[in-house]
């Protein structure tokens, strides 16, 4: 490196000859920059900085530019003294410009690609696809699930990963360049994931619970357990595992209105959760990145060791063949069509501004269109993957209960024929452990109901009522799922690997959430950025005390109503702001050109027409439903009745829908907010003049053919001079064509 005394004097003379250079220009006469065009910098063999928008502000604000590039560590010549004075104020001439940025990036394609699959797959994919394949059709509902997926999903999964890969900020700087008067959108998406983060490690906590009470033989909710000499009647009226669930687990009251003291070691599990996520995240993508190899293979990992241990079980064909046979009619059912957009909706994480966080940190020319294919396909065939193994074992389980339904049915009839003869209700087998399920079935219909008129209470011991019993959720997870592992050799072992892949799962998903807060955040306020890991665990503290509501023995039926209502109206709002933003202010023509320029290939047209009409149109008619749906039928939460040992539906009370009221209205108050404020700072003179310039591309520029670059030895800097077109107008950098040297 140069001694700074000798880069001086280099730059001393530079300026002195670029001052006679000026003044003979001047003697021939004044040169028309308006004809002169922007050099393309990858056309460039010498210097080849990445520009941004972050790194413009950054320079405007006083902050030394560091401008990274991609391919050399190669140093740049200090500006001269004018043009420091110009683009570059609060930059020292004994500060060495160096080629690194001051916006993080990530170390690989692999890293990015992992930590937005990790995003979008989550314990939704899990618990929730499978259950609605069941309750609605099926075949038919995944067939529909793939159809508003391609329609809608992917075209507004590729918005996002663009916007933020384009304007190279967090969710509150893209809609803020767009338009000042969009900021709201962004800080909406902040309350969106401060909410869902909140409950969303209240869950991680539960499967950090299950994972440590995995590691004992036998499984703690394996059999009921006794009061002197008899079974606590709770678990006998219910199941082992339900007991378990809801009784040692959360110690859960009757109904949302009594409250009840902390449960202390789910406590204790919500702050490992979230010990977890802030070591995980105080370094941002630099230390999620390494993260996310584990935490978004090892799900995969376990789920094709669930999927062949689950086909080898008896009753697994059974589950499979129930779950796809296709029931076409519920495609005339509307709420069907809402819940499979609503789960395309946040299987792809839409809104919630992480997608954007990620996308913000890519190189400018990574091609976000193949990873917006690529990141959608993969979440379907998990989905998908899912559900096989969810439904494998849900078949087991229901064919080993019929099974022991039909033991128990037949002891008891062969214990009354010991004492009343009943020869013509005898089946033609020796003994119980013979007859089938379809020979059951068979006899059942023709005979045992003789035998209820007689006083016998004989049950019909159904597979298919058993596997009409769906379940979603944390019923699927911690009831169903895990009474079925039980039933296996060795169960401790794949109860420990299942709650595992929950908690990776669980964790994958925070991170991005984390993200979308954090990084748009730490945008728009500069300062955070010299105390990253203090504002990471300052969140993390006051996520955990908030949380503390969600650990009372009530905290279930909070979670519930989190996760029902914190987020689904407002993130719809907030994607219909986005895509009329985009499409329609900004305009679908321009921001195809800005893409094609950026990616050097050109975008299908046909994402014009999905992002004007198509995905308005049906982001419009999913408000519209969720609205009626919410309107017509009282909101209501599933409770557990202690006495009887069972779920009962119960209608919220008048406060707790003021507050799911109140959390819908918070969640989506910043989007009006931010428009009424830039407006009002119009109006009193105080915004900046460019405010309704709307977007300004950072990443296109008009092409300067390669003839007209110096030739190869030339100084690339006196180009780059005259070629410079940065204005700067009452304190903001009002349009970037090339870079500031």
């Amino acid at each position: 490196m140069m001694p700074i005394t000798l880069q001086l004097d280099h730059q001393r003379s530079k300026n002195k000859k670029m001052k006679n250079k000026q003044e003979k220009s001047q003697i021939k006469g004044p040169r028309d920059t308006n004809t002169v065009k922007p050099v393309r910098w990858d056309s460039m063999e010498h210097v080849r900085p990445d520009f941004s928008c972050d790194q413009a502000e950054e320079s405007h604000s006083g902050q030394p530019d560091k401008v990274q590039d991609q391919m050399t560590s190669e140093k740049l010549p200090l500006p001269a003294d004018g043009q420091r004075d110009q683009a570059e104020p609060g930059l020292g001439i004994e500060q060495e410009v160096t080629m690194e940025t001051v916006r993080d990036r990530w170390d690989s394609k692999v890293e990015y690609f992992l930590a937005q699959l990790g995003f979008s797959v989550g314990l939704g994919n899990v618990w929730r696809f499978p259950y609605l394949c069941h309750q609605n059709g099926g075949g038919a509902f995944i067939l529909l699930y793939v159809l508003l997926m391609g329609l809608v999903g992917v075209p507004l999964f590729f918005l996002e990963l663009a916007a933020g890969q384009s304007i190279r900020q967090g969710s509150i700087g893209v809609w803020r360049h767009i338009s000042p008067k969009l900021v709201g959108i962004g800080y909406s998406s902040c309350v969106v994931c401060f909410f869902v983060a909140l409950y969303y490690n209240v869950i991680i906590g539960w499967s950090i619970f299950y994972l440590g009470s995995s590691f004992q033989y036998p499984l703690p909710w394996e059999t009921c357990p006794t009061e002197g000499n008899r079974t606590v009647k709770e678990c006998a009226a219910s199941s082992p595992t339900a007991y378990f669930w809801y009784r040692k687990a959360l110690d859960i009251t009757d109904s949302i209105d009594e409250t009840g003291e902390l449960n202390p070691i789910i406590t204790g599990c919500l702050l490992a959760a979230w010990v977890i996520v802030c070591l995980a995240m105080y370094k941002g993508i630099k230390s999620t990145g390494k993260v996310m190899y584990f935490s978004s293979v090892f799900p995969y990992v376990v789920l094709l060791c669930f999927l062949i241990r689950g086909v080898t079980l008896d009753g697994a064909s059974e589950g499979i063949k129930f779950m796809f046979y296709p029931r076409l009619e519920i495609w005339a059912d509307v709420q069907v069509w809402r819940q499979a957009a609503t789960q395309v909706f946040f299987a792809l994480g839409l809104g919630f501004g992480s997608v954007i966080a990620y996308s913000s940190y890519n190189p400018r020319n990574n091609n976000c269109h193949r990873d917006a294919f690529t990141v959608s396909g993969v979440n379907f065939m998990t989905s998908v993957l899912a559900t096989l193994v969810v439904f494998a074992v849900l078949g087991f389980r229901a064919k080993t209960i019929a099974t022991e339904c039909v033991k128990r049915n037949m002891k008891a009839v062969f214990e009354a024929m010991s004492s009343t003869p009943f020869p013509d209700l005898l089946i033609n087998a020796s003994d119980v452990e013979s007859i089938t399920l379809n020979e059951y079935e068979h006899w059942y219909m023709i005979q045992g109901q003789q035998l209820n008129i007689s006083g016998y209470n004989i049950t019909a011991c159904s597979l298919e009522d058993e596997l009409k019993q769906g379940v979603e959720g944390t019923g699927l997870a911690f009831i169903a799922f895990t009474e079925a592992m039980t039933l296996f050799p060795g169960s401790p072992f794949w109860s420990a690997l299942f709650f595992l892949m929950l908690l990776n799962l669980g964790l994958s998903t925070m991170f991005g959430t984390m993200a979308g807060i954090l990084t748009p955040l730490t945008d728009t306020f500069k300062t955070l950025r010299n105390y990253k890991f203090l504002f990471t665990a300052c969140s993390c503290v006051v996520g955990f005390l908030i949380g503390l509501m969600f650990t009372q023995r009530c905290g279930n039926y909070f979670v519930t109503m989190f996760d029902d209502y914190s987020a689904t109206l407002p993130l719809i709002i907030v994607v219909i702001f986005q895509t009329i933003s985009v499409a329609w202010v900004y305009g679908a023509d321009r921001f195809l050109e800005d893409l094609k320029r950026m990616l050097d290939r050109p975008v299908p047209v046909v994402y014009k027409y999905m992002w004007k009409y198509v995905c308005p149109v049906a982001m419009l008619g999913l408000l519209g439903a969720s609205l009626l749906k919410m309107i017509l039928e009282r909101p209501t939460y599933i409770a557990w009745n202690r006495e009887k040992a069972s779920k009962e539906d119960l209608p919220y009370p008048d406060w707790a829908l003021a507050v799911l009221s109140t959390l819908i209205i918070v969640a989506f108050l910043p989007v009006p907010v931010g428009f009424i404020h830039s407006c009002l700072l119009e109006r009193l003179g105080q915004s900046p003049a460019d405010a309704e310039a709307g977007y300004m591309p950072c990443a296109t520029t008009d092409l300067t053919p390669l003839h007209t670059l110096p030739p190869s030895g030339g100084d690339p800097s006196s180009l780059l001079e005259e070629n410079q077109d940065t204005r700067l107008q009452n304190g903001h950098i009002e349009h970037f064509e090339t870079s500031v040297l």
